[in-house]
């Protein structure tokens, strides 16, 4: 059973060639992580080295648990300022308890087969988190860039600023330089030596510049967090009570969906660049192990890693195994040069995160929703502001609930209920709503296009409009439906109103019924309240019942002449409606 869920299709035809491909490319995407996860660790509030061994237990274990062939699973920016917060709030233990209760909820989305559900989180809802969150990395990194001392790290925003500002006269000159290095490499690596890793060459460059020119003039993560040790440390069991899981109830949920969205996203991308299909719920499967496991090695939350996935694609990767060598490949790394990282300086580590939070911006999207100047623009906006002014847990929800209420907005304000006639003049007679006016209607029969969806948001319009549009009390009313595509059981439940409401003195019709409102009314009895056969495919069928079934006394001396059959039914005294079936072609 585990041979199979581990050697899935994602293994399928692999061969010698395939092994040095992903040799290749989980040497060098390994290589790639190891300043990343240092980075991302600190900045999350924790020891670098708990991002090693986060890059390499959640590395590897997403490899070979996961959905998709080219993932590369590790800690990532986006998680910075939710870690953070939880660390600042809860401390580091409590940390790896949230990680795994995010594991646990990660697997139970997966085995609920949830994976599908969050591509329907709104584009301007992640755009802007993730905006909001890179702003939070890149002002998070200025002190460390500039050197500056006594800084004390707030949850909020503005008292970080704040206290960037207040600190600013200990600049460091050194660390500075440092991190100008760092950054001017990172740059220009890519445009001169496109394989090779900018980060790891920033770091190497900036911090043997600080150790031969000018040791001791800044703080390297030695002298921050001390030496880092060069094994991995022995399983721990965080305690855990069930007061420690109901305060971490919420934090865990939002590393289970942040983790959810990112991994998903990621596989996406990967499956954009490879022409592949990942499986999403396996994905979280995966994602929810090693989310469990990772932080027993004292790890933080991991999630797919876009850029290093990214990497691992353009340089090679064929199968899973590539992902599980670059966890190797930093196990390796860590236990030979681990006591060299001590004397790495914050400063290099300061434009590694910034180039990640500048990348990771979404800034072209980002401006591109706010040039629509839409509902769009709005919820973006709003999710980019409170996820750096508040905290991502308000903003995603705030963004979601804004989303839900501009959506169904727009819903209601495409909502079309409309009287129409045939059109006598075209050789189709289309059923069309501006051949309605003074002088020429149907006292008997009134029609009504309905169009947009009848849910809960436009079902007491819906009624008010039909009752209004009705008050003349005719014999038969026809409803078009043709473009209703879905109800829900408020808008069934007012359109029974209707029906009820209008059989005591009258007849009602409906035409066009799409798969899902037929089922629904089926269910529901409407269908057989309503009467098989006052239910109709095509709206022609339709007004020839009704014209077969009106009172042909009324008919004459009208002189609406809505249809075909008014100017023969005004004069005649035979009061018969020939049975031509002129209309049985409208739809």
């Amino acid at each position: 059973m585990v041979r199979k869920f581990l050697f899935d299709e994602r293994f399928h035809h692999y061969s010698w060639h395939s092994l040095q491909k992903d040799l290749i490319s989980g040497i060098i995407v390994g290589i790639i992580a190891i300043p990343l996860g240092m980075a991302f660790s600190i900045a999350s509030g924790v020891k670098p080295e708990y991002g090693i061994y986060t890059t390499i237990i959640a590395g590897i274990l997403i490899s070979l648990f996961g959905g998709s062939k080219f993932q590369i699973g590790g800690p990532t920016g986006a998680f910075i300022p939710i870690l953070f917060g939880i660390v600042m709030s809860y401390g580091y233990e409590n940390l790896l308890v949230a990680g795994i209760m995010a594991g646990f909820i990660l697997v139970l989305m997966g085995l609920f087969k949830l994976g599908s559900l969050i591509k329907y989180i709104p584009r301007p809802v992640t755009i802007g988190f993730t905006a909001g969150i890179a702003v939070t990395i890149f002002t998070g990194q200025i002190a460390s860039f500039l050197g500056l001392t006594g800084i004390e790290k707030k949850e909020s925003f503005i008292e970080n600023m704040s206290e960037i500002f207040r600190q600013i006269d200990t600049v460091n000159s050194y660390s500075i330089l440092t991190a100008v290095i760092c950054l001017i490499t990172i740059l220009l690596t890519p445009k001169w030596f496109p394989k090779v890793p900018g980060p790891l060459i920033g770091l190497l460059l900036s911090t043997l510049a600080a150790v031969f020119f000018y040791p001791g003039q800044v703080a390297t993560i030695g002298t921050a967090y001390g030496e880092i040790p060069n094994t991995l440390p022995s399983i721990s069991l965080p305690q855990v009570d069930l007061g420690t899981i109901q305060q971490l109830i919420g934090p865990a949920l939002v590393i289970a969906l942040l983790g959810g969205i990112e991994s998903l996203l990621s596989a996406v991308v990967a499956d954009g660049m490879t022409s592949t299909r990942h499986n999403s719920n396996k994905e979280l499967v995966g994602q929810g192990i090693a989310n469990i496991i990772t932080p027993l090695f004292g790890g933080i939350p991991a999630t797919g890693a876009i850029a290093r996935t990214a990497a691992n694609i353009k340089n090679g990767a064929v199968s899973p195994l590539s992902g599980v060598i670059h966890g190797i490949v930093v196990l390796l790394i860590l236990m030979i040069f681990a006591p060299l990282a001590s004397h790495i300086p914050l400063a290099s580590l300061a434009p590694v995160l910034m180039v990640v939070a500048w990348n990771m911006s979404e800034r072209h999207i980002f401006s591109h929703i706010l040039k629509t100047k839409t509902s769009d623009s709005l919820v973006l906006v709003v999710t980019f502001l409170l996820t750096v002014f508040v905290d991502l847990t308000t903003a995603v929800e705030v963004g979601l609930l804004l989303a839900v209420l501009l959506f169904t907005k727009r819903m209601v304000d495409a909502q079309v209920i409309a009287r129409a006639l045939p059109n006598l003049n075209k050789a189709g007679k289309k059923v069309e709503t501006q051949m309605v006016y003074d002088g020429h209607d149907c006292p008997q029969i009134t029609i009504v296009n309905v169009e947009g969806p009848l849910f809960f948001g436009v079902a007491q319009t819906f009624q008010q409009t039909i009752m209004n549009t009705i008050s003349h009390k005719p014999s038969l009313l026809l409803l078009r439906m043709g473009k209703v595509p879905f109800i829900d059981i408020t808008g069934e439940a007012t359109l029974t109103s209707i029906v009820k409401e209008f059989s005591k003195h009258g007849t009602i019709l409906v035409s066009g019924l799409n798969a899902q409102p037929e089922e629904m009314i089926k269910k529901t009895g409407l269908y057989e309240l309503i009467g098989e056969e006052h239910c109709f495919k095509h709206t022609g069928d339709a007004i020839q019942f009704a014209l077969n079934h009106v009172n042909t006394s009324k008919c004459l001396g009208c002189s609406q002449f809505a249809f075909s059959e008014c100017r023969n039914l005004s004069s005649s005294k035979e009061l018969v409606v020939e049975p031509k079936k002129v209309y049985t072609s409208i739809n």
